[in-house]
């Protein structure tokens, strides 16, 4: 929840004010919350006296009395969806104006194009609201050809990307991202971390050489892509996008399949998702080069995987919202488990 609560006229003021400079004329009809946003308030609004296409637009702000940094800095966010709107086979909504506000008591916002299409995650989702299989293994496979373009773009020199400073974002390297699932584990009961000390030291002893860094969306999913039938319209959500090693997203994006056992899935259900190893395999076709020790990633993966939801159990147990005879351990520990031994087959091989 913000820190304090958002002044919505001063939202409509200041759209309307920025608005007139991106297109004169333009002028503010409607203004309303959609739903999500997590480190963000989003809102559609809707305009005349402007091109059809930009009659609906996304408004994300940060929320306010809160400093925007980090998943909260929205103008952050926009410097890579701006910079990525020119990236061959990369799709992401156009950035059409940005306000910097005052923070953390005014907060910037940007705003985007509106396009058409559903959030939709197959592993999750399919066991209330199936899709036609064809239809989501044609999502996938986009996805994964649209990830390659992605990795594939300049994350040294793409126009635009750098901060107001002219300085880039400094590179999260593989032990940054060991260690900040590490930290996180640190601050949960015992019981939710079991093994998880010897897991963090055999990923460090056993670190891969690293690729060249590149743009890592950082939650590379269907369900943060706005799709219909079998097309991918757009990547969104990119609160945690970083320059690091591409195989970081990689890894993820395989992590949403029905083979990976995801402990996020309460009903297995054939969600139609293709295998890993077809995804892989459009991924490496799109690429043009074969992908080195991808292993290693899948249990940085399960590991960065019991960090996230002993961080939400965490929290669900603090405000007393964890469901009725749960276990927050199981999926924790369970996680740490399996990265443990793919890196000893790892070891082994």
């Amino acid at each position: 929840m913000p820190a304090t609560p958002l002044d919505e006229q001063d939202l409509r003021t200041r759209l309307a004010r920025d608005a007139e400079a991106w297109h004169a004329g333009a002028t503010l009809e409607h203004l309303a919350v959609l739903p999500g946003g997590n480190s963000s308030i989003v809102y559609e609004a809707r305009w005349r006296g402007v091109p059809s296409e930009y009659e609906r637009t996304v408004v994300k702000i940060a929320p306010p009395g809160l400093d925007p940094v980090r998943n909260r800095d929205m103008l952050r966010q926009g410097r890579v969806i701006a910079a990525l709107g020119s990236v061959p086979g990369v799709r992401v909504p156009e950035l059409l104006f940005t306000d910097d506000g005052t923070p953390p008591v005014i907060p910037p916002f940007i705003v985007t194009s509106f396009l058409p299409g559903e959030c939709y995650e197959p592993i999750l989702e399919a066991a209330k609201e199936p899709r036609p299989r064809d239809e989501v293994r044609a999502r996938a496979f986009a996805a994964a050809r649209m990830l390659a373009a992605l990795h594939a773009a300049p994350a040294e020199s793409l126009p635009g990307l750098d901060r107001p400073d002219g300085e880039p974002d400094p590179e999260v390297t593989l032990t940054d991202e060991i260690d900040r699932w590490t930290r996180a584990l640190d601050t949960v009961d015992d019981s939710m971390r079991v093994g998880y000390q010897e897991c963090a030291a055999a990923l460090h002893e056993s670190m891969p050489a690293p690729r060249p860094a590149g743009i890592v969306h950082g939650d590379y999913r269907l369900g943060n892509m706005l799709c219909s039938d079998g097309d991918v319209h757009s990547i969104i959500d990119w609160e945690i996008w970083a320059r690091s090693d591409p195989r970081n997203d990689l890894a993820w994006f395989l992590f949403f399949t029905d083979e990976a056992e995801h402990a996020a899935v309460q009903e297995p259900v054939e969600s139609g998702m293709p295998t890993a190893r077809e995804l892989l395999d459009e991924y490496e076709k799109a690429a043009g080069t074969p992908v080195a020790d991808l292993d290693w990633f899948h249990a940085l993966v399960r590991y960065k995987e019991a960090g996230a939801t002993a961080l939400i159990m965490k929290r669900l147990a603090k405000h007393g919202q964890l469901p009725e005879g749960s276990d927050p351990s199981r999926a924790t520990v369970s996680h740490i488990t399996d990265a443990m031994k793919i890196l000893q087959s790892r070891a082994r091989s």
